[in-house]
């Protein structure tokens, strides 16, 4: 059985649940992601934030109000609390698709968490996007499909891809620039790995 893990709802664009809590996971409301808590049916264990995007506050949720003037935002409330409390697992939803700059901050939370030993999945429309950190990921066998990687941070080094169109041999990928974007599945479990460094992996959604 797979330890529990924390199920976060941000307040952008709400795609759907591809991937909903089991018994044990948690859940917290990043502000106004409780609606989208409610649109699947899903009753939060906390409800977090500056509420300024949420005027009406339920009644029977515990409820940690932040003031809007803060260094953190909604969803690194939550995800910072999750790690507190325990947490090595994140589901991030409501957070891509809406403002970009919003949209860019949770893609350096999943560093952010990878940096501090964790692993964050954020899902988008068709896409979902981890980072990974001094480690291996692999990828499910798919007929077709594009993922792509980056760089997050400092150069990366030792970056490996296997089982994918477009190779690479422990090689250097740079921050300025895009030699991991739009690779392609062609059958395989595609394997990433990297030896020291951090990268943000994406790709489709089937």
């Amino acid at each position: 059985m797979s330890p529990p893990a924390c199920f976060i709802f941000g307040a952008g664009p709400f795609f759907g649940l591809p991937v909903s809590p089991a018994p044990g996971d948690v859940v917290f409301a990043a502000d106004g992601g409780y609606r989208h808590c409610q649109a699947a049916g899903l009753q939060p264990d906390l409800l977090l934030g500056d509420f300024d995007s949420l005027n009406d506050l339920p009644k029977g949720i515990p409820i940690h109000t932040f003031p809007v003037e803060k260094d953190d935002t909604d969803t690194m409330l939550a995800i910072k609390y999750g790690l507190k409390e325990g947490y090595r697992t994140f589901h991030l939803y409501g957070g891509t698709g809406g403002r970009p700059d919003h949209t860019l901050a949770n893609l350096q939370a999943l560093g952010f968490l990878a940096q501090a030993g964790a692993t964050g999945y954020l899902y988008g429309k068709s896409y979902l996007f981890t980072a990974l950190r001094n480690g291996s990921l692999t990828l499910p066998a798919r007929k077709e499909g594009i993922f792509s990687l980056f760089c997050l941070g400092q150069e990366a080094q030792g970056v490996s891809i296997h089982g994918a169109q477009y190779p690479l041999d422990r090689v250097p990928v740079s921050p300025f620039f895009p030699i991991g974007v739009s690779n392609h599945f062609q059958g395989n479990p595609v394997t990433i790995q990297v030896e020291m460094g951090c990268l943000l992996i994406g790709w489709e959604i089937p």
